[in-house]
């Protein structure tokens, strides 16, 4: 097997089995006030991404590659979180420019302080990535919106504006996941929520659903002439419980679970569901020698 390519035929089917049809939807505002209201989220998966993974090409060296820039690029990134992405890709726009637009104060600031003082000029700009109205007329030659595009209101809305704002011979990336990625905390996520008899509703999938790589081109060629599909897979593996619970409860709020306020779920509820998970984690290293997590992404480049 490829050592870059994970999919087996026993994925494929476990991702038939498991994965949900229909996915969690969250509010920009949700988003901006607890996932976002500092960077905790945001720390915790880029630490888990770069420490366990097992693809040699991270994912930054993915998104830098599909941009291919020359250095002088004038450059927009939706959604620029806490900087994290802007930092590995900035010695790649020595003579460029940087413009990170951000709906959530706290991140919008981590990123402004983590690139200070660099001399590749910054911008930024606290706004929704579907009100560009701020930004003149070809003004970038590429424009990013990494892992965020499904908090976004309007979305036909921000691709109008994105191709506004878009030089003629740009190139937008726009990266997301498949709806089976991560299956693996999938499985245990809701094997233990089965065992608990939760609520129906909490089994969903991923709110990248609203736009995945399934299902993004359609939506994406109603304002692009030619939008193309770059997958990238990795696998993180975890020899110890501890990081890949901090990765499921902080990171990912127990798979969306405990992402909004639900008097079902206190968290004598969710310290159980924590229990259940990490034992499933335990015994999956104590059999295999270590836990695994299949990740099914890549990015849609728009021109």
């Amino acid at each position: 097997m490829n050592r870059t390519d994970f999919r087996t035929p026993d994925l494929d089917a476990l991702a038939q089995e498991i994965i949900p049809k229909q996915h969690f939807e969250f509010s920009t505002e949700t988003a901006r006030d607890r996932f976002f209201k500092d960077t905790r989220m945001l720390d915790v998966k880029q630490h888990v991404h770069n420490a366990f993974r097992t693809n040699p090409t991270s994912m930054l060296d993915h998104m830098i590659g599909n941009l291919a820039l020359t250095g002088t690029e004038d450059l927009l990134d939706l959604g620029c979180g806490n900087g994290f992405v802007l930092e590995g890709l900035r010695p790649h726009l020595a003579d460029g420019s940087i413009t990170g637009l951000d709906n959530a104060p706290a991140v919008l600031d981590a990123a402004r302080q983590r690139l200070h003082g660099t001399a590749t000029p910054c911008s930024w700009i606290e706004g929704s990535a579907d009100d560009l109205s701020a930004l003149g007329d070809d003004t970038f030659d590429r424009v990013m919106a990494n892992y965020m595009i499904h908090y976004v209101p309007d979305l036909s809305r921000c691709f109008t504006e994105v191709r506004r704002v878009l030089r003629p011979g740009g190139i937008f990336q726009l990266t997301t996941d498949r709806t089976d990625s991560m299956l693996e905390m999938y499985q245990a996520h809701f094997t233990a929520l089965k065992a608990m008899g939760a609520p129906e509703d909490l089994f969903r999938a991923s709110p990248k659903g609203r736009l995945s790589l399934a299902n993004g081109a359609p939506q994406l060629q109603a304002h692009f002439e030619d939008v193309k599909t770059v997958t990238w897979q990795d696998q993180l593996r975890f020899t110890d419980p501890d990081p890949f619970m901090a990765f499921y409860e902080v990171g990912h709020n127990h798979c969306c679970a405990s992402s909004e306020p639900d008097e079902r779920i206190g968290e004598g509820f969710l310290r159980e569901l924590r229990s259940r998970v990490r034992a499933q984690v335990v015994k999956a290293i104590d059999t295999e020698g270590f836990f695994a997590v299949t990740k099914y992404t890549g990015s849609f480049l728009c021109r």
